[in-house]
């Protein structure tokens, strides 16, 4: 499993959700759809309509991935945090028992509010 604690995974950038890794679409299963997707320069963080599915890219020749899924339904609470005029990153945090709080630090321009939206509907079932 994925050391949520580590700092390092979690300075993400927007991709496109059709450009991550291949066998990330073979974890899912029917009806389960992307929404949102991004990286780090080897890390990728998938958000579908079922769960959150992390990937730790392992070793120098990458051929070792680490796949940690996260279901919304063991989403205890969660909160989002919009940039600033200095600070440009933007943060999700999810809290889940068994793992304690995660941080998930967006670079660059996202929009986090209608973000928030679409993980609320997945969260608030």
């Amino acid at each position: 499993m994925i050391d949520f604690n580590s700092e390092s995974f979690f300075k993400l950038k927007p991709m496109d959700p059709e450009k991550v890794f291949k066998p990330i679409y073979a974890f899912l299963i029917e009806g389960e759809e992307i929404f949102a997707a991004f990286k780090t320069v080897r890390d990728q963080l998938v958000f579908t309509n079922k769960r959150v599915i992390a990937t730790n890219v392992q070793g120098m020749t990458g051929s070792k991935v680490d796949y940690t899924s996260i279901p919304y339904n063991k989403v205890q609470t969660f909160s989002v945090e919009t940039s600033g005029t200095l600070d440009r990153d933007t943060e999700i945090d999810f809290y889940i028992s068994s793992i304690g709080k995660i941080r998930f630090e967006i670079r660059g321009s996202f929009d986090i509010v209608g973000f928030n939206r679409l993980i609320s509907e997945h969260v608030l079932k």
